[in-house]
């Protein structure tokens, strides 16, 4: 459909032109900040962000640290390992503090959030702590930083977007970029702390959006992905016209920027994803084939202890219904082993659940008890930590036979690949992903192809994770 039509469509340049100038000369600048960043595509997202309001403050990126003025980490607190692993390089930045006298180091998102006291009072690795709705107040709060106070603002908001901030790409193949269209998330499940940290759900306005997107195609990307801790439950009501708009629309408005820009998205919520949905998907054929849809458990009893607001028999019926729709959709899910009480029984609906879904591959994971979340308070972690082990090693060990047998079926298919830079093995190979999210691997030969160019690839074969592949005659 055409969304934006008429005078809207003259509102919306008018955005564009106002929020991504892309014209601008480069600044010189005196201050650099490095940035690393952790855990979902969200977080790197947020850090481009960042990027953005530092460079209009007088700061410009390095990629050393060592060079830097002012170091941040943007942070994940969803599972225990990541939380340790941000504290390592806290530790290390701060040795990197008696080299470099005057320098800064602060901590951003979602263990901003959760551990500001801590961080900066018992531990004293920080100097400056930013919660996901406060990145506007850097600037203040550097310079607070910079008198010797310790500065903080992690307050949530129930309106913060960014939508007018134009995101400055960091470490970008100049191929695919991430474009924020929400934050929050207003899904209470019982193991995850992200409600928490990230604050209630609100969507950003469609127009800021699409205008985003266009305006990366224009400097040469051809592949966006449209995140979101929930995407499907995407709503924008436009307060001028009145008029709302779901995120199948918005996915529409976003294939109709042009037939050469793939258009990918994240995450579903299985209760979430609609109809509406999967039938603009099927329309667009630069929207790409592929459905992140988390499962957890396949076990209905942990599903409700999880909160996730549907049976083992509901999500089944879900995946069917993509299958109907696209049959040649690529499903993949995030599970969890060992989740709070989850018996024997439990966990082989998990096991029948894979099998059945046919996932082509998955993110897997043992429960990692988060302090604050509902699980944290109503429930004893009482499944023992070799018991996790165990049965996550199971559940990879058949995902990976699921993951076998999909890449099987694609050998001596064609597929149209994007390619996004020199496989990770060789230079004399292109790397690239097709519709269904699968990475493939060819020659380069003497084609002349670059990266950005579409490719017809023939699979020959397939390795764990990759399908290997000759430009197909």
């Amino acid at each position: 459909m055409e969304l934006y039509a008429n005078d809207t469509k003259a509102h919306d340049e008018a955005r564009q032109g106002e929020a991504f100038d892309s014209t601008s000369p480069k600044k010189h600048f005196n201050k650099f900040f490095y940035v690393e960043s952790y855990g979902c595509a969200m977080n790197f997202a947020d850090s481009e962000v960042v990027a953005s309001i530092l460079e209009n403050n007088g700061y410009g990126s390095t990629r050393q640290a060592e060079e830097a003025d002012l170091i941040l980490v943007n942070t994940c607190s969803v599972r225990e390992k990541a939380e340790q692993t941000v504290r390592k390089r806290l530790t290390e930045f701060r040795k990197l503090k008696h080299i470099k006298p005057g320098l800064l180091v602060g901590i951003l998102g979602c263990m901003a959030e959760r551990l500001k006291s801590q961080l900066l009072e018992e531990e004293k690795l920080v100097d400056i702590v930013v919660g996901p709705d406060a990145y506007r107040t850097l600037p203040d709060l550097i310079a607070e930083a910079g008198t010797g106070q310790k500065a903080v603002n992690v307050i949530l908001s129930r309106d913060e977007t960014y939508g007018d901030i134009a995101p400055v790409r960091l470490d970008s193949n100049g191929i695919s970029g991430f474009v924020s269209i929400m934050r929050g998330c207003n899904n209470m499940c019982s193991f995850c702390v992200v409600p928490f940290t990230r604050g209630r759900e609100r969507s950003r306005d469609a127009f800021s959006i699409v205008a985003e997107c266009r305006d990366l195609f224009d400097k040469g990307y051809k592949e966006i992905t449209l995140l979101g801790q929930n995407v499907d439950s995407y709503y924008w009501n436009n307060p001028e016209t009145n008029v709302s708009v779901t995120f199948a629309q918005l996915l529409e408005s976003v294939a109709q920027i042009g037939p050469s820009l793939r258009v990918r998205f994240s995450t579903s919520h299985p209760k979430d994803i609609t109809d509406e949905v999967l039938f603009t998907m099927a329309k667009y054929p630069n929207i790409c084939k592929y459905i992140h849809l988390p499962v957890q458990s396949g076990s209905t009893r942990m599903l409700q202890l999880m909160n996730r607001t549907y049976t083992r028999e509901w999500y089944l019926s879900k995946v069917a219904r993509i299958k109907e729709i696209m049959p040649e959709c690529s499903i993949s899910a995030d599970i969890i082993a060992g989740f709070c009480t989850e018996t024997e029984e439990d966990y082989q609906d998990t096991i029948s659940i894979m099998k059945e879904a046919n996932y082509d591959y998955s993110y897997m994971y043992f429960y990692s008890e988060r302090p604050g979340t509902l699980a944290a308070k109503r429930y004893q972690d009482d499944i023992p930590e070799e018991v996790k082990k165990r049965r996550l090693q199971e559940i990879v060990d058949v995902q990976w036979v699921l993951s076998n047998e999909s890449n099987k079926k694609d050998v001596g298919k064609t597929f149209e690949i994007l390619i996004e830079g020199n496989s990770k093995k060789s230079a004399d190979e292109w790397m690239g992903r097709n519709s269904q999210n699968k990475v493939i691997v060819f020659p380069k030969g003497d084609h002349g192809f670059k990266k950005g160019d579409y490719v017809n690839v023939l699979v020959k074969d397939f390795t764990k994770g990759t399908l290997l592949g000759t430009v197909s005659k």
